[in-house]
């Protein structure tokens, strides 16, 4: 009978130690990694609705933002707060400060610095996507978000407004190019000789978005449209003609827009009578000018375009997952009401519909006096990429003969 025994007594201590050491494993597995660092615990107060900069694995990444300065002062300060948050202790933001066209340029050359193309606007975009896949094939743009917006405007000094209105009734490309070809200048205009030459300015169109959009809406101007500018339109003989004309008698052709408005400030009259720049850069000087050489007057084009500031990121060889990753979480800080509200202290118009323009302490009430308005008039279609093209053409002949 022991002799029966022993085999089942043996099989039970087997038994129970299988058991045992199932269960120690179990336990083992079960139980949360490097638990005596709180840091790393999920029930950890820090942890929970964590940042998804924690994907980064303790390592910092860099991402370079292309952008036109006009957006400078905005994008530095928001940097600088994007840096405090958790998400931006393991992102590093590169502001690198270029023209709408060059940033373009840039990325289809192969600068493997730049993740995000924040140009003025999107009238660049259909030319930019054509270059790029001629040598890369693949659509550049990942995401895209417009940041900002704000229409043109033309701006110029007020005692002169009211003497070219009094001569020309309003202030246009129309009556401009008319303006230019009174050989007489400010004496045949307003009986001001001492004013000299009407002299306007506008930035340079295969450099800033803002000169390449001054010539879109002067052929809208010319056209009398809204939308659809063709190239029918813009080959036409008296079109050419009138466009030549005009811009033979622009001054200065600055790279920035912002650098242009700041020497109208500074020089006053001498430099500029009138320039034709992004709203917001124009709110940004008009209290500027006033201690300076009188009051400044701004002035809606007729036909208007929005700048809207788009944010793209780039889908490039060189800008990984976590790079896109990381400039779509810098793209959902800028677009947060804190930070959209001071775009507006810039003279942006938010993006975010959350936000709004008209209060108190906005520009566009402080400063309604000069001429600001929250309807920018009758807006226009980007034009097709071969219209900008020949558009580009077309000036470079008027500088060709100058």
């Amino acid at each position: 009978m022991a002799e029966d025994k022993m085999p089942f007594v043996g099989k039970l201590v087997i038994l129970i130690v299988i058991v045992g050491c199932l269960a120690g494993g179990y336990y083992f597995l079960a139980k949360p990694s490097n638990s005596s660092d709180p840091g790393n615990s999920p029930n950890d107060p820090k942890n929970s609705n964590s940042s998804s900069s924690n994907q980064w694995k303790g390592n910092t990444i860099e991402i370079g933002i292309a952008y036109g300065t006009e957006k400078k002062t905005w994008l530095e300060w928001a940097a600088q707060e994007f840096a405090k948050t958790p998400d931006g202790e393991k992102i590093k933001i590169n502001l690198i400060p270029k023209g709408s066209q060059e940033g373009a340029q840039a990325l289809v050359a192969g600068d493997n610095k730049i993740h995000v193309w924040s140009p003025a606007s999107s009238l660049y975009k259909e030319t930019f996507i054509q270059d790029w896949q001629v040598k890369y094939s693949n659509n550049p743009i990942f995401k895209e978000e417009s940041l900002a917006l704000t229409p043109m405007v033309f701006v110029m000094w007020d005692e002169r407004y009211q003497a070219f209105i009094s001569k020309k009734q309003n202030l246009t490309f129309t009556t401009i190019e008319a303006a230019l070809k009174e050989k007489g200048g400010w004496a045949t205009l307003a009986n001001k000789p001492e004013w000299g030459l009407f002299k306007v300015g506008h930035t340079h169109p295969s450099k800033s978005n803002s000169g390449l959009m001054t010539l879109v809406l002067m052929g809208y101007d010319y056209t009398n449209k809204t939308k659809a500018l063709g190239l029918k339109d813009i080959l036409d003989s008296k079109f050419q003609d009138w466009m030549l004309g005009l811009e033979k008698g622009v001054n200065g052709l600055a790279d920035s827009t912002g650098t242009m408005m700041k020497e109208m400030v500074l020089k006053g009259p001498s430099s500029f009578d009138a320039v034709f720049v992004y709203e917001n850069v124009a709110i940004d000087q008009l209290k500027n000018a006033q201690g300076r050489w009188g009051e400044l007057r701004v002035v809606y084009p007729r036909q208007n375009m929005w700048s809207d500031n788009p944010y793209y990121i780039i889908d490039a060889t060189w800008s990984s997952k976590e790079h896109r990753a990381a400039a779509e979480l810098f793209l959902n800080f800028l677009l947060s009401e804190p930070i959209q509200k001071q775009s507006l202290v810039h003279g942006f118009r938010p993006a975010n519909p959350n936000v709004p323009i008209k209060f108190p302490e906005s520009p566009f009430t402080m400063y309604e006096k000069y001429g600001l308005k929250i309807e920018p008039g009758s807006t226009c279609d980007p034009p097709k990429a071969e219209v900008i093209n020949n558009l580009i053409a077309l000036w470079q002949r008027s500088q060709a003969t100058r």
